[in-house]
């Protein structure tokens, strides 16, 4: 055995983690060439020794601040850390999908994911429908109405069901938003269709994003006409214009009846972009975020409808979310395999303050955990979702449940990551520990 895999380092094991799971905090010796599987096999057998009914499972192991994911010797060298101390090792449980729940089938691309609401899964699709999943198993509301796919889906009421009815906004490729609003209570057998109560139209192109502000009295769309646009959502039910739509049947080629319906408009423009708006986020009532195929990342006001900040990274951006301490970063990707996060708070640097670099195709999406300033998830071209950790430049975790493009991806209940994608699906991956 050469002198480098003889090398022992002494460790001793600390962690946040309740009782059952702490193992004795005495310095040991271990081999330097361990990485944090024949850790977590040594942070096990402590822990068995301690607690017969021990179940084994995966730890990560932090040191300064940085999660270990090397053989200790080449950790302790790339950090310039001396072997001769005690090297102090906080052990976390691995974050990393436990369980694959049986996919979702739609009828064409999944292209929009909402799990803000912890009993819903919201889906948008290319075939011009959004669906309601009854914790992700039944498709309890079909909600139509648009003739173009549908690109962005979210709940604006979040899952606070003050009267047991659920709120959705829709937009679509047909250049229009929709609201709908219905009845949460599931009814078995077939799915029920619902139309809008409302629609939003004004954008000459496709709309790309939709955001709803922290109030849930206002909502934002982003479009491929350059604009983003600002909707009230306050007495939509009973203010705008009505207007005659022809409804048809189902299952009938008769003409239908008519059914009378609201119209909206904007109430204000925001105008900067100089092509197509891909995405937007609205993390404090006062400020919005955009990414644009025109390189830039760009801050508003709300209320002024003025631009206050920007931002040009060299790269068409297909997503942005904003997370994080304070949910004061930003994370965004786009036309090239790197997931980045930028601080806004830092003034004339247009420099990442963290990059991933494990995509081999375009990001299409990225959000950050609901609860955790370090968590966030990706999905891309690839087929591939990545879990991350800001404090690791390695994924998590690969999720490789879809066999073609994923197109979009949320977190669920926490504890769960969900996806759509070209294989027309929505794939549900649980089980994810993030304390």
């Amino acid at each position: 055995m050469d002198a480098e895999t003889s090398r022992q380092v002494r460790v001793r094991f600390v962690t946040k983690l309740p009782p059952p799971l702490r193992a004795p905090p005495t310095a040991i010796a271990v081999p330097a060439e361990l990485s944090r599987m024949g850790l977590s096999e040594i942070v096990n057998s402590l822990l068995l020794s301690a607690e017969p009914d021990h179940q084994a499972q995966p730890f990560d192991f932090i040191v300064d601040g940085e999660l270990v994911r090397m053989p200790l010797h080449q950790f302790l060298l790339a950090k310039g850390i001396s072997a001769e101390r005690v090297l102090e090792l906080e052990y976390i449980k691995a974050v990393a999908p436990r369980k694959q729940e049986p996919p979702l089938p739609h009828d064409d691309w999944v292209s929009a994911v909402d799990g803000s609401n912890p009993s819903f899964i919201l889906t948008g699709c290319y075939d011009g429908l959004a669906r309601v999943w009854k914790d992700a198993a039944v498709c309890t509301q079909v909600l139509e109405g648009h003739s173009g796919a549908i690109t962005s889906a979210s709940f604006i009421n979040k899952g606070v069901e003050t009267d047991g009815s659920l709120h959705v906004v829709t937009g679509s490729k047909d250049r229009s938003l929709r609201l709908f609003k219905f009845d949460t209570s599931v009814t078995m057998g077939s799915s029920k269709r619902i139309g809008a109560y409302k629609v939003l139209p004004g954008h000459t192109s496709s709309v790309q994003s939709i955001a709803v502000d922290p109030s849930r009295n206002m909502i934002c769309s982003a479009s491929w006409d350059t604009t983003i646009k600002l909707w009230a959502i306050e007495g939509s039910e009973e203010d705008g214009d009505t207007v005659s739509v022809k409804k048809r049947g189902m299952n009938s080629d008769a003409s239908g009846h008519e059914e009378s319906q609201l119209e909206g408009s904007a109430s204000s423009t925001l105008l900067g972009h100089t092509q197509c708006v891909s995405s937007v986020a609205w993390p404090e009532q006062r400020t919005i975020y955009s990414a644009s195929w025109d390189h830039s990342v760009r801050q508003w006001d709300a209320q002024t409808g003025r631009e206050t900040w920007n931002m040009f990274c060299g790269k068409a951006l297909n997503c942005l979310d904003c997370g994080g301490e304070g949910s004061s970063l930003i994370a965004g990707g786009g036309s090239d395999p790197v997931l980045r996060v930028w601080d806004p708070r830092k003034p004339g640097t247009t420099a990442p303050i963290f990059q991933f670099s494990s995509h081999s195709s375009w990001i299409s999406a990225c959000k950050w955990h609901p609860s955790s300033w370090f968590h966030l998830i990706s999905s891309s071209f690839d087929g591939k979702v990545m879990l991350w950790d800001l404090r690791t430049a390695w994924p998590l975790a690969s999720v490789d449940s879809h066999n073609d493009k994923v197109l979009c991806t949320d977190w669920w209940k926490g504890d769960s990551v969900i996806s759509g994608g070209a294989d027309s699906k929505l794939c549900i991956s649980s089980g994810v520990e993030i304390a």
